[in-house]
């Protein structure tokens, strides 16, 4: 036992060890009654005995709360007795929660002045300044943030015509957050008699991260898309509302709802403004109709309880609000061809699967989860008939004549002849198994002949051969056991554990299949999966509106031209050979061919040399031909050099090939045509979403095959539920800026092209590829080797990684600044900085993405930290 630990630390340390001699402890070293370990006969109802509890709240119910069940542990795994869950956030302490912790804090505060100690140990000082200055640090970069959008000149406008809306979202966060220490105090003194006159204390584990990053973000990204459409505006700050976090909302009644009354009003209130501001004005500024828009925060809530169903643990709290806001601008405010074949294939395919093939999902996860023992065994073959030789010459005699062998082959083995009794589910057939235990310790009974250790069953239902009735006691096979004072010892219980707690059974949605064989269940998978795959084939390809993308994306977003035909002309149009086999065999209804190119000089003088290469001498669609090959050739390269450092390198390293890949492909090929950029983005992401959900329910054949491609390559993060975030952030990531830039920029194209052209670029279109793809690997690969100096508030961030961040994304937004210079595109903002000027302005943008990678802790960097480098960068004008 160390020397240096407390005595208390001591006891406890030896109550968790594992002795090889539990009979030997010393008087001071025997367990409390209620952690004894000896065994006891089951009761009907038995009482579940656990550990005391560390909570601090045993001060006069010791023994009682030393008898309440343990508390659930909301992941597996092992943990030290002081670690704080890993992977959950807490994004508003309940009052009973904060009570919880008063009380703690109070009964620590007795003990302690009892023991004329301090109130307060410095360790645990010293981390709650380290989280509370981490936490300041966090509300600074938002602050910062926010800042940096009121500088931009296009946001003040929209700022001075919209500023009552946002004081009414800003009057209703801050009066909640101030409302919600006055509640815990009312709650506290409601119920029990407070220790101290303030019961209000916030732990150290307290994650403001829902708090601010949903509202701020949501509103910051909405201020810089209405730049070009207001309508964007008011209903996020609605949403923005709607995001609070539900314990900040007083409630009326303890029933367990979606939504709340009080908060449903609250995130209305924006709207009733605007109501009574646009009373003299020809048409309200939303292009939603008010109906929707009241119907916003019941969609959120509603939205973010089927997400969690879906997501589990995989997402924190303030990634699922994000999400939902997210999915709710993309299904009402998506506009371009872009975004509307992202909706419909996230809405109507997504909705589609899930109404259709959640049962089959969930059946078959619940049939992957059977072990293959539990399933029901199969019917041995009967016994083949007996042959005429067998007949004349049986096969027990002839071993009886040669070898001398006894005829009845229950004879030779006892143990295999007569089944324990423990093993038996009744006590009445467990007395007609043969014999029973003896006792070799006589406890003052009738200790007589050896005949008493000779138990012979009258039960007439089994045939106990007279060898066995006649042998010596001493040859008989009988178990004994060596405890004194146990007359009886009763069977052993197949629901409870020699403790008295129950055993844990499998669900009712496992164990309705203990009843199929192995073969009937391998049967039923592929019955699933079949059912599955024709549903999302159906889910894609159904003719009915509201239902099959593919009529989804026909009318939303190509202007009635069927989707085959127009990837077709999209992709090979420009080819001679193509377009003479449609041409010729008159299929211009179908293929949309684009049309032949001008000779227009003055037209083409005025382009980037880029862009004249792509429109006069390749053509648009050749051009998108050859970035798919240059895609196409980065990732095979990419996965050569994976799979050749895998017996190398570890895992996070190999994981970071996959980033680069994201630089290599996305960088140099976004303002080359940066539509079609945005359109593989989204399709990969839905094929993705796809994959992951046949992995997920474990259907063949495609589960297996993907579960083990990606097992090499999953983290922490991926572990925390059911699905596969690493992959799919990633993506995200580097998306999510290209799909906001091309949502506040002007369209061009005509015929069946329209909307597809965007005659101007902007560096923010690439942040999330610089941001993911160059920062994000630098800090890791640079943290992880040099890192030495870590944060003042702690955790697996370093300093050299911060610093190895801010200036890979520096040299990333340069490289693009000049790539958009060399390249020849006109810029959005016109922008005539020097490249002193811009240098101050990436130094600016590099260090708030840093400083907030390095801060943040309720949500993925790999999403998070693009968001705000985006917002940096579209504001400043990079």
């Amino acid at each position: 036992m160390p020397e240096h630990l407390d005595p208390s630390e001591q006891s406890a340390l030896r109550l968790l060890s594992r002795s090889p001699h539990p009979y030997h402890r010393q008087n001071t070293e025997l367990l409390d009654p209620s952690d004894n370990f000896a065994y006891r006969p089951p009761d009907r109802n038995p009482r579940e005995v656990t550990p005391s509890s560390d909570s601090g709240t045993e001060a006069d119910d010791e023994h009682f709360l030393k008898g309440l069940p343990a508390p659930r542990r909301l992941r597996k795994g092992l943990r030290g007795r002081n670690e704080v869950l890993s992977g959950t956030s807490t994004p508003i302490p309940s009052p009973a929660l904060l009570e919880e912790e008063g009380r703690r804090l109070s009964y620590n505060l007795k003990k302690e002045v009892h023991m004329g100690q301090k109130s307060r140990s410095p360790a645990e000082t010293l981390r709650r300044r380290k989280e509370i200055i981490r936490r300041l640090t966090e509300l600074f970069v938002i602050g910062f943030v926010g800042a940096v959008v009121y500088t931009n000149t296009n946001v003040r406008p929209i700022l001075r015509r919209w500023n009552q809306d946002l004081y009414v979202w800003l009057g209703v966060s801050v009066g909640l957050v101030l409302l919600y220490p006055l509640r815990l105090v009312i709650w506290a003194y409601r119920r029990r008699t407070p220790s101290r006159k303030i019961p209000v204390s916030i732990p150290s584990s307290f994650d403001p991260a829902p708090l601010f990053y949903p509202p701020a973000v949501t509103l910051f990204v909405s201020l810089l898309l209405s730049v070009d459409n207001e309508a964007v505006l008011l209903p996020n700050i609605m949403l923005a509302i709607s995001s609070l976090p539900p314990s900040l909302i007083p409630t009326v009644s303890n029933l367990d709802r979606v939504c709340d009354p009080l908060h449903w009003a609250l995130s209305c209130a924006p709207l009733l403004r605007s109501r009574v501001r646009a009373r003299g004005a020809t048409s309200l500024p939303v292009d939603i109709s008010l109906e929707t828009a009241t119907l916003l925060y019941p969609l959120h809530q509603s939205l973010c309880s089927v997400l969690y169903s879906l997501t589990t643990t995989s997402l924190l709290p303030a990634e699922l609000q994000l999400l939902s806001i997210s999915l709710i601008n993309l299904l009402f405010l998506s506009s371009s061809p872009q975004a509307v074949i992202l909706k419909s294939m996230l809405w109507v395919g997504g909705l589609d699967i899930l109404v259709s093939c959640s049962y089959a999902i969930r059946w078959g996860i619940s049939l992957a989860r059977v072990p293959k023992w539990r399933f029901k065994k199969t019917t041995a073959p009967s016994k083949p008939a007996s042959t005429f030789l067998s007949a004349i010459m049986p096969w027990r005699r002839v071993r009886h004549d040669l070898f001398h062998a006894p005829v009845d082959s229950s004879s030779c083995s006892s143990c295999e002849a007569f089944d324990d009794h423990e093993d038996s589910d009744s006590p009445g057939l467990a007395a007609s198994r043969g014999p029973f235990r003896v006792k070799t310790m006589p406890d003052g009974g009738d200790s007589t002949a050896p005949e008493g250790n000779r138990i012979i069953p009258t039960d007439g239902r089994r045939h106990v051969p007279s060898n066995i009735i006649d042998a010596k006691p001493v040859s008989a096979p009988l178990r004994r056991h060596t405890l004194p004072g146990m007359e009886n010892t009763s069977r052993k219980s197949h629901t409870y554990t020699p403790s008295g707690r129950r055993k844990r059974t499998a669900s009712s949605s496992v164990r309705a299949f203990f009843s199929l064989t192995h073969e009937q269940a391998v049967f039923r998978k592929w019955i699933y999966a079949v059912y599955v795959y024709v549903c999302i084939a159906g889910a894609v390809f159904l003719p009915f509106h509201f239902v099959g993308v593919r009529v989804a994306v026909m009318d939303g977003a190509l202007h009635g031209h069927e989707p085959v035909g127009w990837a077709l002309g999209y992709l090979f149009g420009d080819l001679p050979w193509f377009r003479f086999e449609v041409v010729s065999r008159n299929l211009e209804r179908w293929i949309c061919l684009p049309p032949r190119q001008t000779d227009d000089t003055e037209y083409f003088k005025s382009m980037g040399w880029v862009e004249r290469i792509r429109q006069s001498y390749l053509g648009e669609a050749n051009t998108r031909l050859v970035l798919s090959a240059y895609f196409a050739i980065v990732i095979a390269v990419g996965l050569t050099v994976v799979f050749r450092l895998s017996p190398i390198y570890e895992v996070d390293t190999r994981r970071k090939v996959f980033h680069f890949m994201m630089v290599a492909m996305f960088l140099p090929a976004t303002y080359v045509d940066p539509t079609f950029v945005a359109l593989a983005l989204s399709i990969v992401l839905a094929v993705f979403l796809l994959l992951d959900l046949l992995r997920a329910s474990q259907l063949p054949p495609l589960s297996k095959p993907l579960a083990s491609f990606l097992a090499p390559y999953v983290d922490g993060r991926d572990l925390r539920g059911p699905v596969v975030i690493s992959h799919i952030f990633l993506l995200i990531g580097c998306a999510i800026p290209l799909w906001l830039s091309l949502g506040s920029l002007p369209r061009t194209g005509t015929g069946y092209l329209e909307g597809w052209g965007v005659p101007t670029r902007e560096a923010s279109m690439v942040s999330g590829v610089i941001c993911v793809g160059l920062g994000d690997a630098a800090a890791s690969l640079i943290g992880r080797r040099y890192g030495q100096r870590k944060w003042y508030w702690g955790g697996g961030k370093s300093l050299e990684g911060s610093i190895a961040f801010a200036v890979a994304v520096f040299l990333g937004l340069a490289a693009a600044r000049l790539w958009l210079r060399i390249g020849g595109w006109p810029e959005t903002n016109g922008n005539s900085d020097t490249w002193g000027t811009s240098a101050q302005k990436m130094g600016v943008c590099a260090a708030t993405a840093s400083l907030t990678e390095a801060v943040l802790t309720g949500g993925n960097d790999n999403v998070v930290v693009p968001v705000i480098l985006w917002t940096c960068v579209k504001s400043l004008g990079v």
